[in-house]
């Protein structure tokens, strides 16, 4: 169905509450949103002027279908479930995002304890978040040993003629065998409770009694098994940050967006401590109010339990059916408010902060085609550079000349296609930058050349006029027309061949980054290259000194060892092996080393 046709059939949709459907062409939902008013929401969908996000996602929608519900509340509900039972592309995804697990203790007859990072309101009681593993399954080790349940995973159990090996450990409770009654198991999931919410008083009394019994009747392995175990508590007990049971539990949620991706980040804040920090993106077509809306839904209906105070970087607009949601549908009473204190509005800016660095961490990754498109219109190229060369030379003193050469693809550096030179043309100790970027320019483009490889869509020169014009030379003596633009960095001022001015774009303009990001990385990649060069310099002429170790075998083992610490962690049979040398030598470069280098004797 066209764009055309579409409109045309939204002027029938209803002005009422409730839940329109996206979809493409082989009837996939691309989209679920709600809406107070149907016919109204819709249309804004095919306005002028539309965010890149919201023109990407109408290019692919065919067909638009729509559920009435009696109410704005019941259309929110719809949607949640729709969204889950249809996992949209272009609505929020948690399955991308990274969450801190809980442990869960089931409602079934005969409960079971474990990790999950998914919150399922079934009735089981979660406790968490854990930002260690390590920590949480140390917590499951312990619950394990003081009392074990059974390991069935199946909600209902097969009865056993008798008990696995697991019972025969003392690492099952076996009752499908009948070796523990309902009661009995029960007892031990409330004393599992109790370890999880800090009330360990009657539990650390119970160790210290076993311990000491087992100690009068001399069985000291079984009184140090108890040790253990009353010392795991008590760790337990110090580190415990539970949810139900802390009398301050507050979620922080930071909101950023730019072009078609959505970042969300949550701060877990338990007793004054961050104990979670989870990262969620997601195309989403909506404004900020309904993207945020719809994240707080999803992301405390099935992976987080609900905070009491919850703190948001952006308006979540009218907050009763929100409320009603948590209360009715989640059990129970959130707080939804601004900052009141320095206190959390400072935590609250920086959860938007993190949310910010991550977005452009993502677009970074993703590729930014709207600014390489920006800066094609500034550089007047015929198109979007989306392969990028970036060039740097450096040196200290005019000794271990080097040149570097990185790639972009998609504004994101695609490091296979790096490349590093020693430049060739100069004396050492001479400087000259414009010749050696002449060198590797030269090197560069005409192996390009005659070898008929792809050609970047434009080379970025870190320096000024003199190194752009120098460039830009050779390229034009190999009738290579390659767009060239110098970034140098004082003013960040760009600069063109054969142009008197440098051109300015604005500071943290999309274009501008794109450029620092891969002049960054040239000087980064070419200072790196120089100091191993430097490093080795050095060192060389010392293994020198050693007898029997001339300048091709003090270079051989530089090769082989760059690190230092490696040559001298590095057992002599393995360096042998490596630089053919013998072992005795190996020894003595070991010592050596040691000696001359680090002053150790």
């Amino acid at each position: 169905m066209s764009q055309d046709e579409l409109k045309t059939t939204i002027r029938e949709f209803p002005t009422s509450s409730g839940v329109y459907i996206m979809k493409d062409e082989t009837d996939t939902v691309l989209y679920v949103g709600k809406a107070k008013n149907l016919r109204s929401r819709v249309r804004s969908y095919f306005g002028k002027d539309l965010p890149i996000k919201t023109s990407v996602l109408m290019s692919r929608v065919h067909r638009i279908d729509y559920l009435l519900t009696g109410n704005e509340y019941e259309a929110l509900l719809l949607e949640n479930n729709l969204i889950k039972r249809h996992n949209p592309r272009y609505n929020i995804n948690l399955k991308d995002g990274k969450t801190y697990p809980v442990i869960r203790i089931t409602a079934d007859e005969y409960p079971r304890v474990f990790r999950t990072r998914r919150i399922i309101q079934d009735g089981s009681s979660y406790y968490g978040p854990f930002p260690s593993v390590g920590r949480l399954e140390a917590y499951l080790d312990l619950i394990d040993r003081l009392y074990p349940l059974r390991r069935c995973r199946t909600p209902k159990l097969k009865p056993r003629k008798t008990p696995c090996l697991y019972w025969h450990i003392g690492r099952c409770a076996a009752v499908c065998a009948g070796k523990t009654s309902h009661e009995d198991y029960m007892q031990r999931i409330d004393r599992i409770r109790d370890l999880l919410s800090g009330k360990t008083d009657t539990l650390k009394a119970e160790l210290r009694d076993r311990m000491a019994d087992a100690s009068g009747q001399l069985q000291f392995e079984k009184a140090a098994e108890y040790r253990d175990a009353l010392q795991a508590v008590e760790q337990v007990e110090i580190e415990q940050r539970i949810v139900d049971f802390d009398p301050e539990v507050r979620d922080y949620i930071g909101y950023a967006a730019r072009d078609e991706l959505s970042t969300f980040v949550v701060f877990q804040m338990r007793a004054g401590k961050l104990v979670g920090s989870n990262v969620f993106h997601a195309e989403l077509p909506g404004d900020d109010e309904e993207n945020l809306l719809e994240f707080v839904l999803q992301f405390y209906g099935s992976t987080s339990k609900p905070p009491r105070e919850l703190y948001t970087s952006a308006s979540l607009g009218d907050l009763s059916a929100l409320k009603r949601f948590f209360r009715e549908e989640l059990g129970t009473e959130v707080v939804i408010r601004t900052p009141a204190t320095s206190r959390d509005a400072s935590v609250l800016r920086l959860c938007t902060e993190n949310a910010r660095q991550e977005l452009d961490k993502k677009l970074r990754e993703r590729g930014d085609l709207p600014a390489l498109e920006e800066l094609a219109r500034v550089l007047e190229l015929p198109g979007p550079p989306l392969r990028i060369e970036g060039f740097d030379i450096a040196h200290v003193g005019g000794r271990n000349t080097v040149a570097s050469l990185v790639s972009f693809s998609n504004g994101v550096p695609d490091k296979s296609q790096y490349k590093r030179y020693r430049i060739r043309s100069l004396k050492d100790g001479q400087i000259d930058d414009f010749a050696s970027m002449r060198e590797v320019i030269a090197r560069r483009y005409t192996r390009v050349k005659n070898e008929k490889l792809p050609r970047p869509d434009l080379i970025l020169i870190d320096g000024g006029k003199g190194q752009v014009n120098a460039a830009h030379e050779i390229l034009t003596a190999l009738d290579m027309p390659i767009p060239v633009v110098g970034l140098a960095k004082r003013n960040e001022e760009l600069f063109l061949p054969d142009q008197p001015d440098p051109v300015l774009l604005p500071e943290a303009s999309p274009p501008l980054r794109v450029l620092q990001h891969v002049r960054d990385e040239s000087h980064r990649f070419a200072t790196t290259y120089r100091a191993g060069l430097q490093k080795r310099d050095v060192v060389t002429p010392v293994l020198q000194q050693i007898p029997g170790i001339g300048p091709k075998r003090a270079t051989r083992i530089m090769r082989a060892f760059p690190e230092l610490d490696s040559l001298i962690e590095t057992p002599v049979d393995i360096i042998a092996k490596s630089t053919g040398i013998s072992e005795d030598q190996a020894h003595e470069i070991q010592r050596f080393v040691r000696r001359e280098l680090y002053g150790e004797e």
